[in-house]
């Protein structure tokens, strides 16, 4: 196989979630609080693949001055992910509709129907997380119009299942839109994994945390430098009485307090010194404002540094553009390494 019809072929194999997303690169950048703003989102787009802007906590009005930065940076699609337990989701859905964004991405719980229909019905593509099967097939039937499936191995608020084990749930199963494949996805090999056993594309976030227009501090970018895959761990829960979700993060001084502080915090409450719920809103507490302190501020030592497994594989800081054209070279030679030997 020449490198020309390795790369038919992975045009082919990508199709489907080419077209669905209007770009070159079937690659969409994973939307990571603080650091997919407009500039890391435009950068994406602008080299090929499909930047997503992280709303995270955003106002409406906040949101509404993002996507026009954004849009005065690029004039390629993008897209826009939303959290369904903000407290102004539907305003924020509006906001979405009125700046004309295409396709919107609904995280962080199972979207209702509604939600689904006000989107589509406004002009834009809805794309959700499904963590099953059941799932996958529910959101189907409420008419998303694409689906995202991630592993355990991403960073950030993760599930309990690995990324290869959902794609072996999920994939041979759901034809009727295009599916997109996240969670550990380092380089172009396990991207061409994915392609090859149907998934239309696949989402990346923790390789263009180091990319050149992100704007995390430098010290972020160096701690994500530094680690290795097995630096990437997940916040321990002591106790099934004061719940933690799951996020996977470098372990740094704060994690290891976070496990101190749960142990403070249970003993006190075995004592009848403070009451349940209180309890459990001081251990949920204990992150708040982390992610900016560690991302904007630069503190790696008290901040949280959310990072997916494949931080062992970011080396240095590239420009958007270079990573994505590492990623699809890797991939297209990939191909043509199977097929010569």
């Amino acid at each position: 196989m020449t490198i020309a019809e390795a790369k038919a072929r992975l045009d082919s194999l990508w199709r489907r979630g080419r077209e669905f997303l209007g770009c070159e690169y079937a690659l969409m950048g994973g939307a990571m609080t603080w650091v997919s703003e407009h500039n890391l989102v435009a950068a994406i787009s602008n080299g090929g693949g499909f930047g997503v802007l992280a709303c995270g906590s955003m106002s409406p009005d906040l949101l509404g001055e993002e996507i026009d930065r954004l849009v005065a940076l690029t004039d390629r699609p993008f897209g826009v992910n939303l959290i369904m337990m903000h407290p102004e989701l539907d305003a924020l859905a509006d906001v979405c509709l009125d700046h004309k964004v295409d396709h919107v991405v609904l995280a962080g719980g199972l979207p209702k129907k509604g939600t689904i229909e006000r989107l589509k019905q406004g002009g834009a593509r809805v794309m959700c997380f499904a963590p099953t099967l059941k799932l996958a097939d529910k959101l189907v039937g409420l008419s998303a119009d694409a689906l995202i499936i991630e592993g355990m191995e991403a960073g950030g608020h993760i599930g309990s299942v690995s990324t290869s084990v959902l794609a072996q749930e999920i994939l041979p199963h759901i034809h009727k839109v295009p599916v997109f494949v996240a969670g550990g996805i380092g380089r172009g090999e396990a991207i061409l994994s994915y392609l090859e056993v149907g998934a239309s594309g696949c989402q990346l976030g923790t390789r263009f945390v180091c990319a050149k227009e992100s704007i995390a501090h430098l010290n972020f970018k160096k701690a994500f430098i530094r680690a290795n895959s097995r630096d990437a761990v997940t916040s321990v829960q002591l106790d099934p009485r004061f719940p933690v979700i799951p996020v996977r993060a470098l372990a740094n001084q704060s994690s290891r307090r976070f496990t101190e502080f749960q142990r403070e915090v249970i003993d006190r409450y075995n004592r009848d010194e403070i009451e349940l719920k209180n309890a459990q809103l001081e251990i949920e507490h204990f992150w708040a404002g982390a992610l900016h302190r560690a991302v904007i501020d630069g503190d790696v030592e008290n901040g949280s540094l959310m990072a997916g497994q494949s931080v062992g594989m970011v080396k240095e800081e590239q420009s958007t553009a270079e990573i994505i054209q590492e990623l699809v070279d890797q991939t297209i030679q990939a191909l043509d390494s199977r097929e010569r030997f």
